[in-house]
């Protein structure tokens, strides 16, 4: 019964998506699509005396859709390097369509590999629009706020919002679950990561789901705030 039911919410949010306004947002590409983005600053070499910054994400930081430098990673690494030349090294493991399970699952090997001074998390959308259980995503981005924190690095959990179509508890319980993980995990949250602009289809692709190049700037602007007190 419950694969069942899951199958049901998959091809009803599936239909949405023709529908949604642009608030859903949610990093919808296609898991067999699914590829890692590219390394903002290529490989870890012994050399490299900057401290890595790790985004961990699904599309929305993956550049799906955009020319390859144009997302809002792409933008902060070089904001970065603009104002603290040498001391960041941005690493973008995001994967378009993955979910907070295959993060987690990846997160380890990406700590043991990049030692990162700070991890951005922005995974959770597409839990929701495979109609998901939100206990579990809880329990998984909680999981891997811990492993951050455990390797002695900061984290920074980036949240989202769903569309009003979902129902009114399930769209409240998603949005509120970003900030239950900060609270309970002692952690820094962005409340939404697009934050004043959700309901503008200008900002948006022609699939009305993900932000496009004119976006990415704003995406930025929402986590600055929050992100730079972490830098020192």
């Amino acid at each position: 019964m419950v694969a069942g039911r899951r199958q049901i919410l998959g091809r009803m949010a599936a239909s949405l998506l023709v529908r949604l306004a642009p608030a859903a947002l949610l990093a919808a590409a296609p898991a067999s699509s699914a590829t890692p983005a590219r390394a903002e600053a290529g490989s870890d070499t012994g050399a490299d005396k900057a401290r890595s910054i790790l985004i961990l994400g699904d599309s929305l930081s993956a550049e799906y859709g955009l020319a390859r430098g144009a997302g809002w990673v792409a933008l902060l690494s070089a904001r970065l390097e603009r104002e603290q030349p040498g001391r960041f090294r941005v690493v973008n493991a995001s994967v378009s369509g993955d979910t907070s399970a295959g993060g987690r699952a990846r997160l380890p090997r990406l700590i043991e590999r990049h030692r990162p001074a700070l991890v951005l998390i922005e995974l959770g959308a597409n839990d929701a629009l495979r109609g998901l259980d939100l206990d579990a995503t809880r329990d998984n981005l909680s999981a891997m706020v811990r492993l951050v924190k455990d390797s002695g690095a900061r984290a920074l959990v980036l949240g989202m919002q769903l569309p009003p179509n979902y129902g009114p508890d399930y769209t409240a319980s998603f949005a509120a679950m970003f900030g239950r993980v900060a609270d309970r995990e002692s952690t820094a949250l962005v409340p939404f990561l697009l934050d004043g602009f959700a309901g503008d289809l200008g900002y948006f692709q022609a699939d009305r789901i993900h932000p496009n190049a004119r976006a990415q700037l704003k995406m930025l602007e929402n986590v600055w705030p929050v992100l730079e007190p972490l830098l020192n």
